[in-house]
């Protein structure tokens, strides 16, 4: 009698389940003809217009591309703009684990443009080693500054990033010893949070330090001159991602604290000016400077993109004209092929030269007209294993700066979604939701562990190429492949130009 019963419930869930069924395919066969009378009704869309419900599977099957490619189709060395090797690596080395690797290399070395250093038949021993010396920044300031670490952490804004990313940043900043940009989008509560050393960014429109009208507010500027933690000012002339366009902030991420630290409207987009309205020349840009230094009595420099040299002949006169302590403290060189979060492609694929090229012919450049020593050289834009860095001191840096090596620090997964809200890491989002899983104790160690392999893996290669510490290596030390495959040593591509008699300022 039970099994009877039993039958009869099991025969009954059958019926309901194929009820249900019948009921959902139903319900999804009115779907299909609620889209099919939609999308042959409009005419924006041909290809849906021509393939009712079938042209939609095309945009989700775009979207869908990019997560593919990712994680399954693209090959270790592919990807753009960081490859699947390189984020590993930082991931691996901001965790604190193993990052060694077998079996040889998957790079290419024979790819056009591939750095290779020359290791010497004689080493160093780890006892040779020493610690990479101090770089002094604004010697004629009332504040010079100086600075140990040979990587730091670039112009990344709150507002562009997160408050618990900024809080990471700066936390792990302090550290490891390095300091942290702002960005263009002012000093927030979170850049103080670990008390690292800071270099503040103005940007085109002033944010956090502007008035009304949207000028530079003077009693705001030589207030920031008092902070202690703020040790250098940037000007940022132009950005890697997006030479001769403002910073872009969508509407969406104008909270009302981003918008009170900046001094804007709350939801609104949040567009810089093209360049600072006040600067239009040569000595238009050193009067800027030196107002700046004689409001915060510390260094002040410049950002920017590069894309001819022959200016640098002008600020050389001027330089000439008005005395060495005139000059900028440092020149942030930035590649053309920088990391934002929005751009317009037409400038972040074709505008501004390369890191590559930009960084030695402005060193050159510079030892040309009699400004080397005075003037210090920072290299940005897609430097975030050792042998980057390495290759940016034989070009001739004094320091270096990454923005996305220190976002992948914090777990950055290369969504490409930093231009909107929804970062699915926490790291470019102001949604609280996504925000809770980014730890700015934990996140902070990892900064502080990817600093450190940044030097260590550096160090190695400098030891390799016979030169006791990073700061010693030259354009002797690497060769460059070209594209007939031969490894052409890169003194000879950009030789070493020394100052020119007579040209040194006094």
């Amino acid at each position: 009698m039970s099994m009877n019963i039993f039958f009869q419930y099991a025969m009954i869930g059958l019926v309901s389940l194929s009820a249900l069924f019948i009921f959902l395919i139903g319900l999804l066969f009115i779907y299909a003809v609620f889209l099919f009378i939609i999308d042959k009704g409009q005419t924006k869309d041909s290809i849906r217009h021509n393939y009712p419900v079938i042209g939609r599977f095309r945009t989700i099957f775009t979207e869908l591309g990019e997560f593919f490619r990712q994680y399954f189709f693209a090959m270790d060395r592919e990807e753009m703009p960081f490859n699947r090797a390189e984020r590993d690596w930082v991931y691996k080395s901001s965790r604190g684990v193993d990052n060694t690797v077998a079996f040889g290399s998957t790079k290419n070395l024979g790819v056009t443009g591939t750095v290779i250093f020359n290791n010497s038949p004689f080493p160093l021993l780890d006892e040779d080693a020493v610690e990479p010396p101090e770089i002094v920044f604004g010697p004629h300031c009332a504040n010079p500054y100086s600075s140990k670490s040979i990587i730091n952490i670039s112009g990344m804004s709150f507002g562009a990033l997160s408050g618990p990313a900024v809080k990471a940043l700066s936390k792990g900043a302090e550290m490891a010893g390095c300091w942290m940009n702002t960005g263009e989008g002012g000093l927030s509560p979170y850049h103080l949070h670990g008390k690292a050393d800071i270099v503040f960014q103005i940007g085109t429109a002033k944010y956090g330090v502007r008035d009304k009208e949207g000028k530079l507010d003077h009693a705001k500027m030589k207030e920031l001159g008092t902070f202690p933690f703020i040790k250098m000012f940037e000007i940022k002339l132009s950005q890697g991602a997006k030479p001769g366009k403002g910073g872009i902030l969508p509407g969406e991420k104008v909270t009302p604290e981003i918008a009170k630290i900046r001094g804007i409207a709350v939801g609104e987009p949040s567009i810089s000016f093209n360049r600072h309205p006040e600067i239009n020349s040569i000595p238009d840009l050193m009067n800027f400077i030196e107002q700046i230094r004689e409001l915060t009595q510390k260094p002040v420099g410049v950002k920017m993109v590069v894309g001819s040299e022959d200016w640098f002949d002008d600020l050389a006169a001027e330089i000439h004209k008005r005395g060495i302590a005139s000059a900028p403290d440092f020149i942030t060189v930035d590649s053309g092929d920088g990391g934002t979060g929005a751009a317009p492609m037409p400038l972040i694929d074709n505008v501004g030269l390369p890191i590559r090229q930009a960084l030695p012919l402005v060193v050159n450049k510079l030892n040309e007209v009699g400004l080397r020593d005075r003037i210090k050289v920072i290299a940005s834009g897609k430097l975030i294993t050792p042998a980057d860095v390495a290759w940016a001191y034989c070009a001739g840096a004094d320091t270096v700066v990454s923005a996305r090596g220190f976002m992948f620090a914090l777990g950055c997964i290369q969504a490409l979604k930093c231009n909107k809200n929804t970062c699915p890491t926490g790291i470019t989002t102001h949604n609280a939701s996504l925000q809770s899983g980014l730890d700015p104790a934990e996140k902070s160690v990892r900064v502080k562990n990817f600093v450190n392999k940044i030097h260590y893996g550096a160090g190695l290669i400098a030891h390799s190429c016979g030169a006791s510490h990073v700061r010693e290596l030259r354009r002797c030390h690497c060769r460059i492949v070209q594209n007939t495959g031969e490894a052409k040593q890169f003194n000879e591509l950009f030789p070493d130009v020394r100052t020119q008699p007579g040209a040194q300022i006094t």
